[in-house]
């Protein structure tokens, strides 16, 4: 339940303060006051889209409170909690800002949350009903959801049982139709994995072996340099030559023998004698790998190098086939192994495939019929006990018809349609709701139908944005008494210009306006005794202080508190 909306520099209103709480709370003002930036404040609230537009002209921002009362263990406390925020005390706190520019930002329990939070809790939170309900329950979906959301939890599982069968149903069949229907282009594909498979098992590559190849192809192909280069290097540190040259190991040995010779009279030299004969033995360690490495270049170079390149050739082909790398071409013998496998067991699949479908086919009709069933039982009910709302609504004779007919094909929702029709009186024709029922009469029919579910319903709180539109006179006070009557099971909040409506009212707000310059600034008033009176008879003649505009409003009031309390017709 809403305890109370604060709104600022939204629309016309500057600030205001609505203050709601339980029972039946009727929001009234003149034309152009802002009793709809109410509705859009509270549509801010449970994540509707923000449009930087309904920002307050001059201003940078427009900002909604909101102070809900709702269970500490039920599903809103759940998601607030798994969104960071917090429900204290059974109280929970949600604000939108919306900035000038259209950016707009969302606090959940004390928290920053995304705005799809707030949709999130707006199912479990208020039920928000205007003209544009009114047009959505023209559409045949909606008057599906009516009648299934009125056939209760048996009708809920039996429709997710149904969808369970037709969604197996149909992943089964476009399985099926994928394999039947490209089985050329199957074909095609296997034959080409096993050339592919057999090209790579023949040559059989090695991870990392084109890189290898590289390196070596490169020493081979500057193997006389390289040669050169290492057999100068190795005589030039060591060398058994008669004519007198000294190698770098000879000169190095030298060099250590005169330290050492001398070392016992400065440990200075000491310490280069050692460095020496490092030196030295680095150097014939040197000289020893330069000689190794000069007897594996003695090997046939040309016919190492041949086949090397040709290697190389083989793997380039398989890599511009199956790459684009190496590492590629080898992962193909694993993922076309398994998609070969799979491909090779299409007829298999396709007669599995096939048994499947027909299976979950069957399943799903009979599922489809259990639904068409409840429904007619849901449909059934739901239009007797309409129709009593209606009568009750002044409007004596007409009759709600729900007719469940066969589609010729199963859907996503079943094996039927649903329509909601109005037989205006006795005798004649039951009409669609979306082509012969008038903006008053669809105004009762929703809020008929409001009444006979909101007893099976878990949401706390209905709105009503002027759906009395087009209602006057009897009709209209039937219609405060019936949303009076809704008020004993939930949280009502109704935006009307009927005084009919209103009184009925156990709260009752005005929306009131002043002029500051360009700027219409806005405030909420929360009335009670004369001052109710007063907005009353404004509502009923436009003459707050007409004395007979006084007394017809004090004899709507009464007569408001003495059917609001009566027993007839009550029954939901």
């Amino acid at each position: 339940m809403i305890e109370d909306i604060a709104i600022r520099d939204l629309g016309v209103i500057g600030q205001a303060t609505l203050a709601l709480g339980p029972g039946f709370t009727a929001v009234t003002g003149e034309t152009g006051a802002g009793k709809t930036m109410v509705v859009s404040a509270l549509g801010l609230l449970l994540g509707q889209r923000a449009d930087g537009g309904a920002v307050r002209s001059g201003s940078r921002q427009a900002v909604v409170d909101g102070r809900w009362t709702v269970p500490d263990d039920g599903p809103v406390a759940e998601r607030v909690r798994d969104a960071g925020g917090d429900v204290e005390d059974g109280e929970l706190l949600l604000s939108r800002i919306v900035s000038a520019e259209g950016r707009s930002r969302a606090v959940v329990g004390g928290r920053s949350a995304p705005n799809g939070v707030l949709g999130d809790l707006a199912d479990h939170l208020v039920v928000v009903h205007g003209q544009s309900e009114q047009i959505r329950l023209k559409s045949a979906s909606a008057q599906r959801a009516a009648v299934d959301a009125h056939g209760g939890a048996p009708l809920a599982a039996a429709l997710a049982a149904y969808r369970e069968s037709y969604e197996a149903w149909k992943t089964a069949e476009r399985e099926l139709a994928e394999i039947t229907g490209d089985r050329d282009a199957r074909a095609a594909e296997a034959e080409r994995l096993r050339v592919a498979i057999d090209e790579i098992e023949a040559l059989a590559p090695v991870a990392g072996e084109d890189v290898e190849l590289d390196a070596t192809a490169e020493r081979l192909s500057n193997a006389e340099d390289l040669r050169l280069a290492a057999g100068l290097a190795h005589e030039v540190l060591s060398t058994d030559a008669v004519d007198g040259t000294r190698d770098v190991l000879s000169l190095v040995d030298e060099a250590r023998r005169q330290i050492e010779r001398v070392a016992q009279h400065d440990p200075d030299l000491s310490a280069i004698g050692d460095l020496l004969a490092e030196v030295s033995v680095q150097v014939s360690e040197t000289s020893s790998r330069l000689s190794s490495y000069l007897s594996s270049l003695d090997a046939d170079v040309s016919r190492e190098l041949e086949t090397v390149q040709e290697r190389r050739a083989a793997l380039g082909a398989l890599v511009r086939k199956h790459g684009p790398t190496l590492d590629d071409a080898i992962a193909l013998l694993d993922t076309g192994s398994a998609r070969l496998m799979e491909l090779d067991g299409d007829d298999d699949r396709v007669e599995t495939l096939a048994a499947e479908a027909e299976r979950h086919h069957e399943e799903a009709l009979a599922r489809a019929a259990a639904l068409t069933d409840l429904r007619r039982a849901s449909g059934d009910d739901l239009a007797r006990r309409v129709s009593d709302e209606l009568e009750a609504l002044a409007m004596a004779g007409a009759r709600l018809v729900v007719r469940v007919a066969p589609r010729d094909d199963l859907g996503t929702s079943g094996g039927d349609t649903v329509e909601l029709l109005l037989q205006p009186h006795s005798g004649s024709e039951p009409r669609a709701l979306g082509r012969g029922a008038s903006g008053g009469e669809l105004s009762r029919v929703m809020l008929a139908i409001e009444v006979v579910m909101a007893a099976s319903s878990d949401v706390p709180t209905f709105v009503f944005d002027e759906v009395d539109a087009g209602v006057g006179g009897s009709a209209a006070i039937e219609i405060g008494r019936r949303l009076a009557i809704l008020a004993e099971r939930a949280q009502v909040i109704v935006v009307t210009h009927l005084a009919q409506v209103a009184a009925f009212a156990t709260n009752h707000l005005r929306v009131v306006k002043d002029a500051s310059g360009a700027v219409t600034a806005s405030s909420v008033q929360q009335l009670t005794g004369e001052e109710r009176v007063a907005e009353m008879a404004r509502l009923l003649s436009g003459l707050p202080d007409s004395e007979s505009g006084l007394e017809h409003a004090r004899e709507l009031l009464e007569l408001a508190a003495t059917r609001a309390g009566a027993p007839a017709d009550t029954r939901l």
